[in-house]
């Protein structure tokens, strides 16, 4: 070897020497960086609010990193390319299996977590047949469960998995976009209702009491002994960790059990006892299985609840049934745990999620479940099939003008959070939707007899939008907004627009809402007098009476086959017992109507 390629080696060693010695200088930097970015593989984090366990990574993750090393990225690059490839060409399910492989080689890739829980809850779900929808359902469960029970603990800090998780939520299920929506809505509305169904502040402050482990209730004597009965009169909750989902199962359910089990609980029936176990058994169901913490859904409820009418300062708690409930609480939690100080499009779209779903729970806030009545043995039947009885039952959703308060105070804390924020188009995309918010909100108060609080909430769109056409009184604002509407809608609609509000305010009274269906039929009034004067001198504008109306309106309601038939029928039963004055004006009615319609047959 000569001269020139000694010198030539001895340079590139000592190179080489002084770039390793460089880079390590960098790995303590580097480590701290990772570790501030949730970037560590060393552990995975719990969804707790108190103080965080950990747990080691699974082998097929920690083999999958220390096994491929550096060409973990160019696999992962291979294998996203050709997983969106194959998502736009429709193949979903390939897609969904290639998206596995990458979470397993980049668990921090917080995309193609979004692109996983996306691909099973839109597009594989409406890939099979809505004929089947406990099939879809399946999906878009499977795409929620991937953010929620392992992208998120991934990512603890990825604030677009809390809104991708908010966003199924409120759009997949909240929402009509799919035609098995009501289903999905009834699922998760069955699988809420035994855990915080009709629950009160005191019912949450006793789940927040609540142990989080078995173990530690166990050490009082009454809840071994309880349990110890339970364990003796069914082999089913001889495992600890089961045994409080058994326990609701039992609760729920108690065929599916030894006729000895439920004597036990009907042996402790009325006891603190198995008040104590229920709430621990339901907050260990909420935290566990659902991800959800009962002191962050109080927290929730204080803030973001329905108000109470004579105190707009006291909220209610949210239904958890709702979908858009569920929806607030991952945006909520993604705002807490994600909150950087610089502005990210992200942290926007997450207060989106939070106001469009008050907004969501204002018009459409209100469940209402329609049960056939069944016999024994029928329900018997029903409960052998998971599923099988939701398919019997029907779900309505109506306004609850309640929540106009608590969207409000949501709104103004994010218009006092961004006024700072040099994106002034975000800014002015809030301001424009709460503008439009406030003064919906003004017609709906005032036609459901809540003219207090439409003054109210007038008084805050006059302020906040000075506008010309908001300066004049409340009641010709009601008025012209109230003419625009119907204007809209056409004159030659007039008939139909008032029948489709009596067939609104008769849905309420079989639903036992009676103040709405009294309101609904008031404004119902207030249309059919404002187009009979506006358009009374038009000679083609000739609308049957008013009581006629009704009538017609009763008889869509009893054909509409939206509704279940047995709704339909016991809305005439309740009519001719509670209501007997009306169901006689009806029945006078209706045989004007045939006497009307054979006159018109006879003649020439």
């Amino acid at each position: 070897m000569n001269k020139k390629d000694l010198t030539i080696c001895f340079v590139s060693i000592i190179s080489a020497a002084v770039l390793f010695y460089l880079a390590g200088s960098r790995l303590d930097y580097i480590n701290n960086q990772r570790s501030e970015m949730g970037l560590v593989l060393e552990a995975m984090p719990s969804l707790s609010d108190e103080s965080p366990q950990f747990e080691a990574p699974p082998p097929s993750l920690a083999f999958a990193t220390v096994a491929l090393g550096a060409f973990r990225g160019l696999i992962v690059d291979a294998l996203w390319i050709r997983a969106d490839k194959l998502k736009s060409e429709g193949q979903f399910f390939d897609a969904k299996q290639l998206a596995e492989w990458i979470t397993t080689l980049q668990p921090r890739f917080a995309a193609v977590w979004e692109f996983r829980s996306w691909n099973m809850a839109y597009n594989i779900s409406v890939a099979l047949p809505a004929a089947r929808p406990q099939e879809r359902w399946k999906w878009v469960k499977n795409g929620y469960e991937l953010l929620r029970d392992k992208g998120i603990p991934l990512n603890p800090k990825s604030i677009s998995l809390y809104r991708q998780l908010a966003l199924i939520f409120q759009n997949k299920i909240g929402d009509v976009m799919d035609e098995a929506h009501k289903y999905y809505k009834l699922r998760l509305a069955r699988a809420m209702e035994p855990l915080v169904g009709s629950a009160n502040d005191s019912y949450f402050e006793a789940l927040i009491k609540a142990p989080r482990e078995m173990e530690t209730l166990l050490n009082e004597s009454d809840i071994a002994d309880f349990v110890q009965a339970l364990k003796k009169a069914d082999s089913s909750f001889e495992d600890n960790e089961q045994l409080p989902n058994k326990y609701l199962a039992l609760r729920q359910n108690p065929k599916l059990f030894n006729p000895e089990a439920f004597e036990v609980i009907d042996s402790y029936r009325g006891t603190q006892t198995l008040e104590k176990f229920d709430f621990f058994a339901k907050a260990y169901y909420l935290r566990n299985t659902w991800k959800l913490e009962p002191s962050l859904m109080h927290q929730i409820n204080k803030q973001y609840g329905p108000v109470e009418w004579d105190d707009p300062n006291t909220h209610l708690p949210l239904d958890w049934r709702h979908p858009d409930s569920h929806a607030i609480y991952w945006a909520v939690k993604g705002l807490k745990i994600a909150h950087r100080e610089e502005f990210t499009m992200d942290e926007a779209n997450a207060d989106r999620i939070v106001l469009h779903s008050l907004q969501n729970l204002f018009r459409n806030g209100k469940i209402f479940i329609y049960r056939p009545y069944r016999t024994e043995d029928q329900q018997q039947v029903m409960n052998t099939s998971a599923g099988a009885d939701i398919m019997h039952e029907d779900i309505f959703l109506r306004q609850d003008l309640r929540m106009f308060y608590s969207y409000n105070d949501a709104m103004t804390a994010v218009l006092d959070k961004y006024e700072d924020i040099p994106r002034q188009g975000t800014l002015q995309s809030f301001k424009d939707g709460h503008r439009n918010m406030l003064a919906n909100a003004v017609l709906s108060f005032y036609q459901s007899n809540h003219e207090r609080q439409a003054r109210d909430v007038y008084d805050i769109l006059r302020q906040k939008y000075p506008r010309e056409d908001f300066e004049v009184p409340l009641v010709q604002f009601v008025r012209q907004r109230f003419r625009r509407e119907l204007a809209a809608l056409g004159i030659f609609n007039a008939q139909e627009s008032i029948q489709m509000i009596l067939r609104e305010s008769y849905f309420r009274l079989a639903m036992r809402d009676d103040d709405e269906a009294a309101q609904l039929e008031s404004v119902a009034r207030q249309v059919y007098d404002y187009y009979m004067r506006s358009y009374s001198e038009q000679e083609r504008i000739n609308l049957p009476e008013l009581r006629m109306m009704k009538y017609l309106a009763m008889q869509d309601f009893l054909r509409d086959s939206r509704y279940p038939p047995q709704l339909r029928q016991s809305l005439i039963a309740r009519m001719r017992i509670e209501r007997h004055e009306l169901y006689e004006q009806l029945q006078q009615q209706e045989q004007i109507f045939i006497e009307q319609m054979q006159q018109q047959q006879q003649s020439p």
